[in-house]
């Protein structure tokens, strides 16, 4: 799935899912808010690998990995 990050005016960011299934997270931003970033990911895991990496945060950790490296396809996720 494609995931989009976006920059807020005031230097705030949101990285959410794109398409309707990210319509909520976009309906909060900014109306000058900027899409600064794109990358295909195929679980929550992988996106927030590629977002950490991308922001130079070093190795993305969580307390929840069975659940947040299960597949988006497995999950029923188109």
């Amino acid at each position: 799935m494609n995931h989009e990050l976006w920059l807020e005016p005031d230097g705030c960011q949101t990285f959410c899912l794109a398409g309707a299934q990210g319509d909520g997270a976009r309906a909060l931003m900014h109306s000058e808010a900027k899409l600064v970033w794109e990358v295909e990911a195929e679980s929550h895991f992988e996106a927030m690998t590629k977002y950490y990496s991308h922001m130079q945060w070093g190795e993305y950790l969580t307390d929840f990995p069975e659940q947040d490296k299960t597949s988006y396809r497995k999950l029923g996720w188109k």
